[in-house]
This record gives structure tokens, sequence and C-alpha cells, in this order.
């Protein structure tokens, strides 16, 4: 039911009434454009799904707007003429989100009362606007669409919501066109958004003759480091078109690529054939070995953490201790447990002082409560357990000191001022000076600066 997949840029430059004079320093850019937008729409897609950087972009989930018409305008751009509006295909929405959860992809829907809450967009944005604009150009007429953001997740979790909007689509019977908005690198000449930097046209050219082989595997493995150098905004996605692929043969075309403004413009569709061997498949398990080799190697109280955490979401109610980890009964310590997905926080609760009888009880209690009752996060589902991260942090008894005497690398802190306290742990990334460990540890607190208040300082041993 995917009847074709493109790259498109967005610059408004390109969509003439923003342009002008301008437009003709970016016409193969144009010329691309326009051959991709008739070879889409001469697929004859019932529903066309966008997937834009530039709408509500969170680090945890993927967005999607909920209106059942979808508009929008390029007025940002001093062209507010330019304007499109289209139905919201909410049936293959409803789909693709039930989907999404019950594989534990945080897929959240921009209603009109939350965009305004939280100062979010509800319109269609220029991620989209620009391609729509060809596209509409081309007699797409007004067909359905979606309006999707891309999340800052990890590549798989992309790459299967990729996959699920493949098999959302052919359990309606909807033939579905993919259009993965973004651009290449920013970062192509020094007078373009940002300064030159070699990775940019390195990162380019990697990706064009990747789509050009049609080279999933190696699309997927292009190293972060080389992505951030060239400060790009079309990776992720691509991503997740490539999993709206997965198991399908692809022709691809390169239509166009320029970098007229310091940004690259890449234009590429892929058409869609037979049936071929799946890349999820392999996906998931170089994932399982994965997993399979960090338990190996995990502690004994992170194994512990794990196990209870585990049996807690699935079963609802905590294991026995194994016999192998008496050793936790012999102690009382305070404990943090954090829990870490895609390298993002994912909940972390502790107790600087022992609450509980022993060191296995302080780590399964606090193990449950960073994973389920951590009021930053939502509730760990059973279809994240294996994405999940931990770490166990057994804290020395505080001892009262001076600013003279933390070290942000060596200790942590905790600062108090009647009923108030705040703790920070030791060695964490971007808190490098005394300065910021007590500022952000003061925040927590509630405590201003200027007030009086006391300083303790402990150590931590970490087991990962």
């Amino acid at each position: 039911m995917i009847t074709y997949a493109a790259l498109s840029p967005h610059p408004p430059i390109i969509v003439p009434e923003v342009g002008r004079d301008r437009i003709s320093e970016a016409k193969p850019t144009i010329s691309g454009m326009q051959a991709m937008a008739r070879a889409l729409v001469e697929s004859l897609p019932d529903t066309v799904v966008f997937l834009t950087p530039h709408g509500n972009v969170f680090s945890d989930c993927i967005t999607y707007l909920t209106e059942p018409q979808l508009s929008g305008d390029l007025s940002g751009f001093g062209a507010p003429q330019v304007r499109s509006s289209h139905p919201n295909d909410l049936e293959l929405l409803q789909e693709i989100a039930r989907r999404a959860q019950d594989q534990g992809i945080s897929f959240l829907g921009i209603t009109p009362d939350m965009a305004l809450r939280h100062r979010l967009n509800d319109r269609i944005d220029h991620g989209i606007m620009v391609p729509l604009y060809y596209l509409e150009k081309a007699g797409l007429g007004d067909k359905p669409i979606l309006a999707i953001s891309v999340g800052y997740l990890d590549k798989q979790e992309l790459y299967a919501l990729g996959k699920i909007i493949q098999e959302a689509a052919a359990n309606l019977g909807r033939r579905t066109a993919i259009v993965a908005s973004g651009d290449m690198s920013h970062r192509l000449k020094n007078e373009g958004p940002y300064d030159y930097h070699p990775d940019g046209p390195r990162f380019d050219q990697t990706v064009k003759s990747l789509l050009e082989q049609g080279d999933v595997r190696g699309i997927l493995n292009i190293s972060d480091r080389l992505r951030d150098n060239a400060g790009e905004c079309g990776y992720m996605s691509i991503v997740i078109m490539l999993g709206s692929l997965d198991g399908l043969e692809v022709e691809p075309r390169i239509f166009s690529y320029e970098g007229p403004f310091g940004v690259g413009y890449l234009v590429a569709g892929l058409k869609t054939g037979a049936a071929r061997s799946s890349h999820w498949e392999e996906m998931e398990k170089s994932r399982a070995e994965q997993v399979k080799k960090r338990r190996q190697a995990e502690s004994l109280p992170v194994s512990w953490a794990r196990m209870t955490l585990e049996d807690y979401v699935k079963h609802h109610h905590t294991p026995p201790l194994p016999a192998a980890m008496e050793e936790l009964t012999r102690e009382k310590a305070g404990v943090f447990v954090s829990l870490k997905k895609n390298g993002q926080l994912r909940g972390c609760i502790g107790t600087f002082l022992p609450a509980y009888s022993n060191l296995a009880e302080e780590i399964q209690h606090n193990a449950i409560a960073a994973g389920l009752h951590d009021p930053r996060f939502p509730a760990v589902e059973a279809a994240e357990l294996d994405s999940l991260v931990y770490s166990v942090d057994i804290l020395s008894p505080p001892q009262d000191c001076s600013r003279e005497d933390l070290d942000p690398k060596k200790y942590g802190v905790i600062v108090s001022s009647g009923s108030r306290r705040g703790l920070l742990l030791p060695d964490l990334e971007g808190v490098d000076t005394v300065e910021e460990q007590l500022s952000i540890a003061l925040q927590k607190a509630g405590i201003s600066p200027h007030e009086k208040y006391r300083i303790e300082r402990f150590e931590v041993k970490r087991f990962t």
C-alpha cells in the first residue's frame, strides 16, 4: 500500500511567491521538485503522509496534528497568499497510533487546546507547506494528508514507526505516499546558516550515494557525529521513510542536488515494487543480541533493579530475591536508581538515607518508583523494558561541608534550609563546576542563593 516515497527539501525560497528574484538561484532544485511531485501524484495515492522536522519536535515522542482539516500558509515568509488546506486522514492516524502504543512508541496527538496551553503549533509548518505546494501544482487535488513531526528517538524506534505506517496503510487498504521533508547539511559554506564544516558536504554526498544505491543499512549506520557536525535536519525523516518501505523492493532516483545558499537540497524518489527481505528482522536480531550482552555484563545491584521493575510491570508483583543476591541484605544505604532510554533520562528516584531494612529492599522500592512514579515521566510500559539501561548509585552517609570541600565529579551535594532540600548526584553530564552543582541543587530545593543554607556532601558507588 506504499505507492511512493520521496525526500524533499523545504526552503521557502524555492516557492516563487517567496523567492521572487532569487528563485533562479535554485533552478535544479525547482526542476527536481517538479519531477518528484509528478512521480508521486502519478503513483495514485489515497493519502500522503508528511514527516517534518519543523513541527512540534520532542526528545521522547513523535507528534501529529489532530484537526479534521489541516491548514497552513507561508505568511511567516512574506507570502500569506500561499496557503493550503487538506482533510486529515483520521482513520489512518488512529490505526498508526494504536499500533505505536502496542509497540511502546510514544505517538502524541497535538490538539488545538494542547497547542494553546503549551504554545505549540497546530497548523501545517513550512516543512510540509513547501513540498505540498509542488504536489498541488502537480495535481494532488484535495486528497487527505497526515502531518507527523519527527522526534529525537533512536533509529530503531524511528524505523519502527515507518514500518507501523506501512502496516496501518495495508490493514486499511489505503494507498499511501510518504514525503520525508528535510534539508541536508546547513554547513556547506561560511555564508550559510552556520559556519562551514568539512563533514557538511561529506554527509550530503554520503546520503545521496546511499539513497541512490538503495542501501538502507548504510544509511542507518551513518554516525551521530557526522550528522551533528553536518548540522542536518533530514535524517530522522529519512529513517522513518525507510521504515515505511521495509520489505519492499525500491527503485531509487535522485532528481537533483545542490547547495546554493550553504544548505544542501536533495530531491529523491523511491518507487516501490515487489516484496523483499526485511531489514527490520535483522535490526530486531541485532537488538536482541545487544540486550543479551548488556544483561550478561550488568552488576548485581543493577540486575536486581531490572528484575524487580520487569516483574512489576509485567506481572504486578515483586520477585523474590534470588539466593545468589543474598549479599544485598547485609547492608543498608541510600540508593538512587536511574533509567535511561536512547541515552535520555527515563526515570530517577532515590533515597539519600536508608529508608528500608536492607539494600535489597532499598533498590527494589526505588526501581519501581523510578519506573512508575517519577512525576517527570509517564509510567514505563512493558514494550519499553528491553530498551531501558539501568544504573544504581549507592550513597555514603552525607557529611556537613563547605563550598570549598565540594568537587562535582567526586561528591554529590545536598542543600537544605528548613524543610526544603535539594540533592544532586556527582559526575553528571554538563555539571562541571561547584557553582553549577550548587545552583541546580538550590533550584531543586526552591532555595534562593542569597538565603542561608546547609551544605552536605556524599560519595557514590555507581553500578551499571
